[in-house]
């Protein structure tokens, strides 16, 4: 079964407790689990990691995306920062889509800004733990499909 990677950033592991009424009361790990759930029958497996350490999730992007077949991705305000992330997704090479649960582009001017988005297939972002559900939806659909479908 093919492996798709599903990496969160800094301060996601507090979903549930950080700014409620942002993100709602659901934990990262019920986040997780469900996405599980959902690859599974979507025909993958999923490998999870939350960092809030940059190079933590740089080194997890180099290890394991070479492996995986595609990536969806919350690198919270790593997001609007990292050029390290950037440069470590398309140093392997893994197409990805990038989430956020809240609607950035409707916050504050600083977030409006990515360095992810420019290399991503797509962004969801709005919609809540909805966003990864899409997200999962998305890279799946566009694997089996083929990068040319």
């Amino acid at each position: 079964m093919d492996t798709l990677l599903l990496i969160n950033g800094p301060n996601l592991n507090m979903l549930g407790i950080r700014e409620v009424a942002k993100y709602g009361q659901t934990s990262l790990p019920e986040i997780e689990d469900s996405m599980k759930i959902k690859a599974g029958k979507l025909g993958f497996s999923l490998k999870t990691y939350q960092s809030n350490s940059e190079s933590g999730l740089v080194g997890f992007i180099q290890n394991e995306g070479l492996k995986a077949k595609g990536l969806v991705i919350n690198a919270g305000a790593y997001t609007h920062t990292s050029i390290a992330i950037r440069d470590a997704i398309l140093s392997v090479g893994i197409p990805f889509v990038e989430v956020h649960m809240s609607n950035i582009f409707a916050r504050e001017e600083f977030r409006t800004f990515s360095y992810l988005s420019g290399i991503a297939l797509g962004i969801i972002s709005g919609f809540g733990k909805f966003s990864y559900d899409l997200g999962l939806e998305a890279i799946a659909d566009y694997i089996k499909r083929g990068a040319n479908g």
